[in-house]
């Protein structure tokens, strides 16, 4: 059974319920200083992040309406209600009065998506009644079709040159079996059958994201894109801005340490299980680096920032960049290291999608535990979304060399988890498994800081004897390497959402 997504980190509550009332259910850089003030605006859209961080939270409270933030894109769906009474349903149903139903619950799920705004309402059989206006509409980024009866055309609809999600109750009609044969030609159409109104959130959710993909731009830190750029911004939406090294230290510098001080205590010190190595200094450097990459975040009303972290960037000057990759995945966002651009476009898509943060990994294999072990010394404290309770986490050296700060993550055994990245600006490969373990202690303190082990669903060895056979181009150590991991089971949508934007989903085991 898969999960409906976590909007805006508020969960779609679970209930039971007869079927046939279940729809009906009311809950169914430059020189800029960058200040306490401009801080805490910079970090007021994440919202959630700020519980159990003691005087974070006063400050926060009493420093409502700062400057700078970091927002997600706001995202229009047109809705349209295709049908009429004919022998499915029934010959007496009544189209009015089930749109009326429809769009009560669909009113009821706006608070839990503050970046949609639902537009249309269009009830029609004829869909050249609905296109002209979805195609006039540029500022639509999908359409939602909630299919009602047997006499509409719904081919007509997923023709309308925009992504099209068809919600079809059973016995609604038999159009849905042409949204198969349209995807084969290529049309960006989804088809969600159920009777479950609830998943009416997933449908949005999707359009959602596949919107705010279009609308987003990620920050790459020393490092260049060249003509990918051009490549992804056509594929999948998001706008390249490549930042020179010399802005992040012009930034870093900029942050006032009195701030920095404070963010380093209160969102990692007074919070850690435990600090190992790292000396206060080395973490007030990173609450620095923290403080440098949201101000030029905010700057270019980027949601996303890649750097070049291992040899691109002076770790005496800025440190590592761990602890804000954290951090700001913990609030939201994405912080990606290594400037992985495409585990940088895999974790955006499903943080707008899912509300889940990811976790980019180095894998190894235990075939004798027919599982990866997931390796890195970047992770989120807060793997089920911003405002969950954070997991208990170490503060320790980054580990390839002994230096920095970055954070070891006590992640949760027994969850279910989906491994995927971007391939070659075109595919994704996917995987889905279990945690069976942590930090594997027969091998004491080697590889990276935090480590899982996932059991897969499948079988691990044909999964690395087939290590990324799929790629075709961009073929570094990075990008053959890394993998992403994030809690729950994202299959079906994952499929939905390739169906949406063009690319295939290439499974792994």
């Amino acid at each position: 059974m898969h999960q409906n997504p976590i909007i805006s980190s508020v969960a779609i509550t679970p209930h039971s319920c007869d079927a046939s009332t279940c729809h009906g259910c009311p809950r169914a850089g430059g020189g800029l200083r960058i200040s306490r003030r401009q801080f805490l605006g910079a970090t007021a859209a994440a919202g959630g992040w700020l519980m159990g961080s003691g005087g974070l939270a006063s400050l926060m409270a009493a420093d409502a309406g700062a400057m700078p933030q970091l927002t997600a894109p706001k995202v229009k769906i047109y809705t349209v209600y295709l049908g009429g009474a004919g022998a499915w349903p029934k010959p007496e149903f009544d189209t009015s009065a089930e749109k009326a139903k429809f769009e009560k619950f669909l009113a009821g799920l706006k608070p839990k998506f503050p970046e949609v705004e639902l537009v249309g309402g269009d009830l029609v059989m004829n869909a050249s009644e609905a296109v002209s206006r979805i195609s006039a509409r540029d500022d639509v980024a999908g359409v939602l079709c909630i299919h009602l009866g047997i006499r509409g055309d719904l081919a007509g609809i997923v023709n309308c040159g925009k992504p099209v999600v068809v919600f079809s109750q059973p016995y609604s009609g038999h159009q849905w079996m042409h949204v198969s044969q349209a995807q084969r030609e290529g049309k960006r159409v989804a088809l969600i059958a159920s009777r479950d109104w609830r998943d009416l959130a997933t449908a949005i959710a999707l359009l959602k994201a596949v919107g705010q993909m279009r609308q987003s731009k990620i920050l790459l830190a020393s490092a260049k894109a060249g003509p990918r750029a051009k490549d992804i911004r056509e594929r999948f939406g998001p706008e390249i801005v490549e930042v020179a090294t010399g802005q992040l230290i012009v930034a870093h510098k900029a942050v006032d340490e009195t701030l920095a001080t404070r963010i380093a205590r209160d969102l990692f010190i007074k919070p850690a299980k435990k600090i190992v190595e790292p000396s206060r200094a080395e973490i007030v450097k990173s609450a620095r680096m923290y403080l440098a990459m949201k101000q030029l975040m905010a700057e270019q009303g980027a949601q996303a920032i890649a750097v070049n972290c291992l040899g691109g960037i002076p770790i005496q000057i800025l440190g590592y960049p761990c602890l804000g990759f954290a951090q700001l995945n913990d609030e939201g966002f994405v912080g990606a290291c290594e400037a992985d651009l495409d585990s940088t476009l895999t974790m955006l898509l499903f943080t707008y999608a899912f509300g889940k943060p990811g976790f980019i990994t180095d894998p190894l294999f235990d075939i004798s535990k027919n599982a990866v072990i997931h390796a890195h010394c970047v992770a989120a404290t807060r793997m089920s979304g911003p405002g969950t309770p954070r997991a208990p986490f170490s503060i320790r050296t980054h580990r390839d060399d002994n230096r920095g700060a970055s954070l070891e993550v006590d992640m949760r055994v027994g969850q279910e988890i989906t491994c995927a990245k971007f391939i070659d600006d075109e595919a994704m490969l996917f995987s889905t498994g279990r945690i069976i373990e942590g930090k594997p202690r027969q091998f004491d303190d080697r590889g990276c800081r935090t480590q899982i082990t996932v059991a897969v669903h499948g079988d691990a060895q044909k999964m690395m004897d087939n290590w990324s056979a799929d790629m075709k181009k961009y073929r570094d150590i990075r990008t053959l390497l890394h993998r992403v991991v994030f809690y729950g089971d994202h299959s079906r949508p994952v499929h939905h959402l390739a169906s949406l934007m063009g690319f295939k989903v290439i499974p792994e085991c």
